[in-house]
Formats: C-alpha cells, structure tokens, sequence
C-alpha cells in the first residue's frame, strides 16, 4: 500500500514538473519572438520628394540600333517601375521627317503616343525637341523659322496632355549675341506656347547653355512665367572636341544651383557605376539636395547614356541610386 501511495506520488509530481516544463517553453518562445520582432533592423522606405520620369533617350539604342518600336515607350517605362513619360521627337524619325511633319503625321504620333499611355496609366510629362533648328542663331530669319517648326511641338505636347516642351539654344559662342538672339527666339516661341498652357524649356545641352550664369541670365531677361530651366546632371560641357572630350566645362553643382530657381523639369544624367552603385564622376547625393533645397517637387526623369550597361540595366540603376539618395536625403 505504501508502494503504491509513493508511485501515485512520483507520478503526479512528474506531470506537474512535465506541465511547467511545456508552459515554461512556450513562453521562453514567445519572448524571443517578440524580442526579435522588437530588436530587428527594419529597412523604411520613405517617399521621395520627386516624382519619377523615364527619359526615351535612355532607350535610343533600343530604338535606332535594335529597330524597338518607339511607341512601346510607355509599357517599358511602366514595367520598370516610372510613372511618367519624357518623349523625344527625334526617335519617331524617320516617320515624321519623311512627312516633313505634316498636320496628319503630327495628329498620328499624337493618337498613338496617347493611346500607349492611357493603356498603360502612364503620365506624359514633356517632348524633348531636337533638329527643328537654332533658337539663338544670330540671323533672324533662320532664328523665326525655327520658332515656326517648334510651334508644331507646341500644339503636339498640348493634345498629349505635357506641362512642356524642352528646346536648345543653339547659336553664337559670343556671349553678347547669343543672349541677345537666345532672348529673341525664346520670347517669340514662349509667347505662342502661353495660348497653348504649354512650358517652353531650356537644358544645359552644349554651346552657351551650359554656361549656368549666363543660361540664368536669360531666364530672367525673357522674364514669363512659361519659360524655364530643365537643368542636367550631366550637360555641362560648353566646348566639346571632335573625338567628344570636353576642354571646356561648367561646374555641374554650380549650374544645377544657378538653373533650380527657374527648373520647371530636372534630368538625373548617368553614365557608369561604381560596385556600390554610385555614378561614377556624379554626386548624386550633393545633386539631388540643391534640387531638394530648391523647394522642387516634380518629375526628375532618369537619362541613362552609359555603355558599360546596357540600357534597361543602366536605367533600374539610376532610378534605384536616385532612391536611395532621397531616402538619405529625407
């Protein structure tokens, strides 16, 4: 009978010892749990200040040495992750040239383009315009023909739904002249696009206009409130050599700060990466916080031009870095 007793005994202390043991697991569980949920690093992503853009010539090898279709811009440009579309005109060439840009051309790359980017929930933001002409050529004949050329593009961003055109300031390396003509051409042209609400606007593309001071200068000579900057990362060679070295250049940080007053657009140039994804020769960090302290808030579209990756390659690149730096920045 004692045996007995001592046995019922034992046992009940074992399931006692066994409960608290699986209670006391449980809990150990929970609390390392919990403490993983609370102590692990979490990675925040904060919303840029800008909005994302694929410039189409970051896609011009695509398209003029793959023989891509131009008006697959749009469903590219969304697969990769942009909310905006930069067009430019030269890539729907030789469509439109051999029509010398006819009405029924134009109203065609108009239908088409805007029927890609309703299909697809895309934003068209602006039209790069390039071979219409010279806007500060010091004759004023050939400097009014290509205000009349531009003026198609004009009527062609208003029906698409863009806030701008972007034009060059091609011309005279005289200082004196060219602001004199560059003043002329973009008045003349700025003044037909206010009827349209359209922007007309200025890149640091070469000549004169990647001199930011003087660039600034005639912003605010031309002085309409349609009429602006589209500062590059990357446009600042003012003298270029036959084999494309640059012997004069601008300060790319002081351009970029000496245009943002007058910006109603931004393009983040690349090139080439480092294996931390950094621009090699752009500091995008110190770019994008004189464009931040500007109090912009719009598109900055993505304009890869490198050769070491390909295009689609090089433009996630730039879209990623362009992120990261926002989110450092913010």
């Amino acid at each position: 009978m004692k045996q007995r007793k001592l046995f019922r005994t034992m046992l009940q202390i074992a399931i006692v010892v066994s409960l608290f043991g699986m209670y006391a697991c449980k809990e150990n569980k929970k609390t390392e749990a919990e403490n993983t949920e609370t102590t692990s690093p979490m990675e925040v992503a904060v919303e840029p200040f800008f909005k994302l853009s694929l410039a189409q010539w970051s896609i011009h090898k695509m398209i003029l040495e793959d023989g891509v279709d131009p008006y697959t811009f749009a469903e590219k440009a969304k697969s990769w992750g942009f909310t905006g579309l930069e067009y430019v005109s030269q890539l729907y060439n030789p469509e439109l040239s051999e029509a010398n840009y006819s009405e029924e051309a134009m109203a065609a790359f108009v239908e088409k383009s805007n029927a890609e980017a309703k299909k697809h929930g895309m934003q068209n933001v602006l039209i790069m315009i390039d071979g219409q002409g010279n806007l500060a050529v010091n004759d004023e004949k050939e400097r009014n023909e290509t205000v009349e050329k531009h003026k198609k593009w004009v009527d062609a961003a208003a029906a698409m739904g863009c806030h701008s055109i972007r034009v060059n300031l091609n011309g005279s390396m005289v200082p004196e002249e060219w602001k004199a003509s560059a003043i002329d051409g973009l008045t003349k042209l700025s003044t037909y696009a206010k009827t349209k609400n359209i922007n007309i606007l200025v890149e640091n593309h070469g000549g004169l206009s990647s001199n930011g001071a003087l660039h600034a200068e005639v912003m605010k000579a031309v002085n309409l409130e349609n009429c602006g900057s589209l500062p590059d990362f990357g446009n600042f060679c003012i003298i270029r050599n036959e084999d494309r070295s640059c012997s004069e250049d601008y300060d790319k940080y002081k351009g970029v700060a000496e245009l943002m007053p007058f910006a109603k657009a931004v393009s983040a140039k690349s090139n080439d990466f480092d294996d931390e994804g950094n621009a090699i020769n752009i500091d995008y960090k110190k770019l994008l916080q004189i464009v931040k302290d500007a109090g912009y808030t719009g598109f900055i579209g993505v304009e890869y031009e490198g050769s070491v990756l390909n295009e689609e390659l090089g433009i996630k690149a730039t879209k990623d870095l362009m992120l990261k730096v926002a989110n450092e920045l913010n």
